[in-house]
């Protein structure tokens, strides 16, 4: 069978924007940037946001290939195919239907397509992250996808957890050893169900290691719990284990709003840092979205800039601050904490070029950051610093990422295994019962 003929490749905007590498990941086909992508990438280069980061770089990229040859004319690429620059013309525009005529960027970019597919020389895919304009390409004839490079199937993202069938003796050998060597296609640091085969609520609970082959019973945590905190499911305690566990140092919690996912970080990084002292700090942080955005816009020092960002995050502290100790003595109090050095609350605006050591670093609702920042973010850990992120990847407010394509799920799939990373699914709402019913039923 002969080689598969290179298409066309028209991208938007938005793909270059979310991706500035997109341009080396389309193999030997034939890239098409119409010139109206390169007016709208100008317009976001000063921008000093990852937008604005990304859009400069995709221009010193474009700059640097006019050495290979005119853009116009076609200029080789490392991947074996090539980009070219392309004008619309008057002639395209009176292609397109009469509703789609007007000179928007969006039809000046379809008019490229639909010229191209009228030369009929090879396939023209028009790729581009904004839903509506995949819906217009489609009406109009042309092929039209999402760019999915870095795209992670939500329903098929890896839990974490599963159960095992074992001989009841199995179950019985677990608990009087402390461990128990098992075979099997297992994740390093997945939390896996015994379950006696004879007799279903004979069950232990274990974390595989993945170096020895074998499972390893959770952390004992104390009678009062983590800062007044008990698990009340199977999973929580699941991630509590990987919290308080200073081997693994990336953890990803994902779940529904209710869950307890930054409850339970919060309380585990508390425990760390400002009890067992294996940390020098917990920094808790979330995306003043979007990443990067200018805090002067909001009035007051940058306490108060924060302050409407960070409320999510001063109601889990002061929810366990409020809490008591086994002698019946109040927690130390929110500002004592930070006035010490053991807290700290801060966006993620200001991240890049840091190096964060022996943090114990919280990132709340990452599900809202690209594959790109994630990387940020994660390349700033320092020596000893462990990192845990959480998120709800159906409650996404950036409209460049969507379920299946934010920093977080990527970050999932791409950690799955490693053994100095955890993750967890949390499915069970805890806040409330009328919590739980909305998070399920609107």
């Amino acid at each position: 069978m002969g080689k598969d003929k290179p298409k066309y490749y028209v991208l938007d905007t938005n793909v270059l924007l979310h991706d500035p590498q997109a341009l080396y990941k389309f193999g030997d086909n034939r890239l098409i940037i119409p010139i109206t992508v390169i007016e709208e990438i100008d317009r976001f280069k000063k921008d000093l946001n990852e937008t604005g980061r990304n859009a400069r770089h995709v221009s010193r990229v474009l700059d640097g290939l006019r050495d290979k040859g005119k853009l116009v004319e076609g200029v080789p690429l490392e991947s074996g195919g090539t980009l070219r620059v392309v004008l619309h013309t008057a002639e395209a525009m009176h292609k397109l239907p009469a509703e789609l005529v007007d000179d928007r960027g969006d039809n000046r970019i379809l008019a490229v397509a639909i010229d191209l597919k009228a030369v009929g020389d090879a396939p023209v895919i028009f790729v581009t992250k904004d839903t509506n304009l995949r819906i217009k390409a489609d009406a109009i004839g042309l092929i039209a996808e999402d760019y999915e490079s870095d795209k992670v199937s939500i329903d098929e993202l890896y839990s974490g957890f599963a159960e095992v069938d074992v001989e009841p003796d199995q179950v019985d050998l677990f608990y009087s050893q402390g461990y128990l060597d098992l075979e099997g296609a297992f994740f390093a640091n997945q939390y896996l169900t015994l379950v006696d085969n004879t007799n279903s609520s004979h069950t232990a609970l274990g974390r595989y290691d993945g170096t020895m082959r074998r499972v390893l019973p959770l952390i004992r945590l104390p009678k009062e719990g983590i800062w007044g905190i008990h698990s009340r499911n199977r999973e929580q305690h699941f991630a509590i284990d990987l919290l308080l566990n200073d081997d693994i140092q990336l953890v990803s919690l994902v779940g529904k709003a209710g869950t307890g996912k930054t409850l339970l970080a919060i309380a585990a990084g508390l425990q760390k840092s400002a009890d067992d002292e294996t940390y020098n700090r917990l920094l808790v942080s979330r995306p003043v979205f979007p990443l990067g955005k200018d805090l002067g816009f909001l009035p007051g020092d940058i306490e108060e800039k924060l302050a409407p960002w960070m409320q999510p995050i001063f109601d889990n502290v002061e929810l366990l601050l409020g809490n008591v100790d086994e002698r019946g003595k109040r927690k130390r109090g929110y500002k004592e904490l930070v006035d010490m050095g053991l807290l700290e609350i801060e966006a993620l605006t200001y991240i890049r070029g840091r190096s964060i050591p022996k943090q114990y670093m919280i990132v709340d609702e990452a599900q809202n950051l690209t594959p790109h920042e994630i990387k940020t973010i994660v390349t700033r850990a320092g020596e000893g610093t462990k990192i845990v992120l959480t998120g709800d990847p159906y409650q996404i407010d950036n409209p460049y990422v969507d379920a299946s394509s934010n920093g977080l799920t990527y970050l999932v799939e791409k950690f799955k295994g490693q053994e100095i990373s955890g993750h967890i699914i949390l499915t069970k709402g805890e806040r409330s019962s009328l919590a739980e019913l909305a998070a399920n039923l609107l």
